[in-house]
């Protein structure tokens, strides 16, 4: 008999995890049925969504308060169109708050119906009890990093670790290829990575760019590129347009793990480009910035590492990576150490071996994430 399976995805990224999983349960089980809500990805795999999930793709805590009533009607929604669909298992991609949500009021109409969810919360960052929680809601987890187990092993929800996804679809950049691409010769490079988000390219990338042209500055045998996510570089381009006479934009058609593979050094937005970076062996810094009620609810309430970025934290929360967050997020900084490491073989060759490390920590291989989350909603367990 043919498996049935309901996937949820409330944002961009697990909207994308969802549809490469899609595709993977079609080559695994090709009668099987689906159905989905999410977004642009999944509706491009023949499977539309019955309710329209856009407004959760928000930042922030305070802008999540905002939309609590939309969020509890959205899981109202959605709770009643997998009920009706009444599928064997049902797939919570990523959106903590909202497929919890889901996943509550499908386990207390329908216990029959499996549920899975696919990316858990950070629980070794912050809210550990979150962990019962799950474990109280859904009957499998599938997780990012190796070190997510422990935290569910007390209350024996299974977990499957398929690694991460973002790493999982790219590949070892091509150093020669992206230095070709570029067109930067045997020159030291400087790539700016200012974001994916408006908000993002709004209050992070002015700091990053000023450092990246302080840098030019000091040394202009460095060649500064500007590359920004695909889904904002029109944004980007229309806010700060697209000739710079100290930068350069990367060609938009050129492969962006051969960019990273090729730089020197990189001024990195946080986010899971930084995961990205070290897995193509680029040394780099990370500056981020939000705003002030949010971050003092995060820092003092609810996170418990002293560092945001996964590298540092998987290294028993030291510094792997230099973070500029907050009150040190000043240009300045950024490119003093910035000018430090392009100046300092041995130094970036260190950072490089401790990424690594870090990387080893978070539990990533050669791991292909979508295929090990389609088998596990294939199994029934």
């Amino acid at each position: 008999m043919a498996s049935s399976i309901y996937l949820v995805a409330a944002e961009a990224s697990g909207d994308l995890l969802a549809a490469e999983i899609v595709d993977e349960l079609r080559c695994l089980e090709p009668d099987v049925t689906l159905n989905a809500i999410g977004s642009d990805q999944l509706a491009a795999r023949g499977l539309p969504s019955p309710i329209d999930v856009s407004v959760l793709s928000v930042v922030g805590l305070l802008e999540g308060v905002k939309i609590y009533r939309e969020v509890v009607a959205l899981a109202d929604a959605a709770a009643e169109a997998i009920i009706e669909a009444a599928p064997d298992t049902v797939a919570l991609v990523d959106s903590w708050g909202f497929t919890l949500r889901v996943a509550q009021r499908v386990r207390a109409r329908a216990p029959n119906i499996r549920l899975v969810k696919v990316v858990g919360p950070q629980v070794w960052a912050t809210r550990p009890g979150r962990a019962r929680t799950l474990a109280e809601t859904v009957d499998h987890l599938v997780c990012i990093h190796g070190m997510e187990a422990p935290f569910y092993e007390p209350f024996g929800l299974p977990v499957t670790v398929m690694g991460n996804p973002a790493l999982s679809r790219g590949h070892k950049g091509d150093p020669q290829a992206g230095r070709q691409a570029m067109g930067v010769g045997e020159a030291p490079v400087l790539l700016v990575l200012p974001g994916s988000r408006r908000s993002e390219i709004d209050s992070v990338a002015p700091a990053l760019l000023e450092a990246a042209q302080q840098v030019k500055k000091a040394r202009e045998d460095v060649r500064v590129i500007l590359h920004p996510a695909s889904n904002i570089r029109p944004y980007f381009i229309e806010k700060y347009g697209n000739r710079f006479d100290w930068a350069e934009l990367s060609p938009e058609r050129a492969d962006r793990f051969d960019v990273m593979s090729a730089s020197t050094y990189a001024l990195a937005c946080s986010g899971t480009v930084t995961s990205e970076l070290a897995f193509q062996d680029t040394p780099f810094l990370v500056g981020y910035q939000t705003g002030w009620v949010t971050w003092s609810l995060a820092r003092f309430f609810l996170f418990k590492p002293t560092h945001i970025t996964l590298l540092n934290i998987a290294a028993d929360d030291t510094e792997v990576v230099p973070e500029f967050v907050q009150t040190k997020f000043k240009a300045g900084r950024m490119a003093k150490e910035a000018l430090r490491m392009l100046g300092d073989e041995e130094a970036r060759q260190g950072q490089i071996t401790a990424q690594k490390n870090a990387l080893a920590r978070m539990g990533e291989g050669d791991l292909r994430s979508a295929e090990i989350a389609a088998k596990v909603l294939l199994a029934r367990d």
